[in-house]
């Protein structure tokens, strides 16, 4: 068994599947005889991407890869663009944010956003930026860290919680926490109260890199948090470690325990917050039109990553990867697959530097609908990805001259971009008219 039993689990992972049950549990046995199991093969008509009615003949990605290694998949890479573009309009309705990282919109239409140094804005339906809500907790803003995600309760307009992800100092380091507070509004100013920390990731490291992160609530009230694996060499294979709460998905409850039906609870050592692991860095989290999480994690030299994380499933980093060093050196074995670990659903080579991810499910962009919109920090616009059959159909490029650090869908059904750096903005897309 001992023997059989990762040649299995390399397969169900080869072929997307999630390892769950009994499967999920034994992760020391496949972690024993890795070395001895056969790399992971697919092939056959389940693996042909659909054809794409829209799909034009060149892909949208035209620089040369950093690497010669060859997708796995069809489609998995550098798929075609749509042969008719979407024309769109770009304008800027929000000026004068300090580094923002996430934006939300609140039931009546309004803007809470978070600026990486600490702050917390609430934007009126005119542009104006306020002051910064009181209570906001310090941060670690070195380097990538700062005040991250923000997500509002499913029952925020009975309860007024927020949920925020952030950089947290600690003794001898800092890491990604989460916390959750009540926001009070009165006399024309705001305030956070009652705040709790509800998660920590840990360990705790003394790095600025990789804190990922995202906070998602599925259909059925949990949390999904998204993490880095803190990027140095020394910490970078705790990816791997299911001891560790680095290059993790976390999924949890409002108040921050494991959900009970998480692939690892109920294990002696496994941390029973995880949902999936041996990610780099999620920095792009939504859910699909079937309430599906998909993430966008950041790949080295090349090997940025869309993935559908699912529960007890390893996505291979550092193991396995797409892409290279940032000095041109292999990662590890210098190998696209391994046993025991899922391939990304699609990958970038040169990276796009994917920070956000959104689902559009308006009416707005007939084209995009029910399409997937990636941020890019360093393609300067966004990335919209047609999915048919859970496989990337076409990859199209709107390009707007700004990191993007975040994107959201508006109650409007416009697109709004938040842009990265000291003077950032906030653009909104629509339809461009007809001359």
């Amino acid at each position: 068994m001992k023997r059989t039993l990762p040649i299995l689990l390399a397969t169900v992972a080869a072929l997307g599947l999630g390892q769950q049950g009994a499967f999920a549990q034994n992760t020391s046995a496949q972690a024993e005889d890795a070395g001895a199991a056969r790399s992971p093969r697919v092939g056959g008509e389940a693996f042909q991407a659909p054809n794409a009615p829209s799909a034009g003949e060149t892909p949208a990605e035209s620089q040369a890869p950093n690497t010669d290694y060859k997708p796995l998949l069809p489609n998995q890479t550098r798929a075609p663009q749509p042969s008719q573009k979407t024309e769109v309009e770009v304008a800027s309705v929000v000026k004068g944010l300090a580094s923002p990282w996430a934006l939300e919109f609140l039931p009546d239409g309004r803007m809470i956003v978070t600026e990486k140094a600490g702050k917390i804005r609430i934007v009126a339906k005119d542009g104006k930026v306020g002051e910064p809500v009181a209570g906001v907790p310090k941060v670690d803003s070195r380097g990538q860290g700062g005040l991250l995600d923000i997500a509002l309760s499913p029952s925020f307009a009975s309860d007024r919680l927020i949920y925020i992800s952030y950089a947290e100092p600690r003794e001898k380091g800092n890491g990604t926490t989460v916390a959750k507070a009540k926001l009070i509004e009165s006399g024309g100013t705001a305030k956070l109260d009652e705040f709790k920390v509800i998660f920590r990731q840990t360990p705790t490291y003394d790095g600025d890199k990789h804190f990922g992160s995202r906070l998602v609530f599925a259909p059925d009230g949990k949390l999904f948090v998204t993490v880095g694996e803190r990027s140095d060499k020394a910490t970078r294979g705790q990816a791997q470690d299911l001891t560790s709460g680095l290059g993790k998905v976390f999924r949890i409850d409002t108040d921050g325990n494991a959900a009970k039906d998480n692939p690892f609870t109920g294990g002696e050592k496994a941390r029973p917050e995880i949902w999936s692991y041996g990610h780099r860095n999620v920095q792009g989290a939504a859910l699909d039109g079937q309430g599906r999480l998909w993430t966008v994690e950041h790949g080295p030299r090349g090997g940025d990553e869309l993935n559908r994380p699912r529960p007890g499933v390893n996505y291979g980093w550092p193991l396995a990867s797409y892409g290279l060093e940032y000095s041109g050196e292999k990662i590890g074995d210098g190998v696209t697959m391994a046993a025991g670990t899922s391939q990304p659903v699609y990958y970038w080579d040169p990276v796009i530097g994917p920070s956000a991810l959104a689902f559009y499910d308006k009416d707005v962009f007939p084209a995009w609908k029910g399409d997937f919109i990636v941020g890019g920090l360093v393609s300067t616009g966004l990335v919209i990805l047609k999915v048919d059959s859970d496989k990337v159909v076409t990859e199209e490029r709107v390009p707007l001259d700004h990191r993007i650090r975040d994107v959201k869908v508006g109650l409007d059904g416009a697109i709004y971009a938040v842009t990265d750096g000291e003077d950032g903005a906030i653009l909104k897309l629509t339809p461009k008219k007809s001359s």
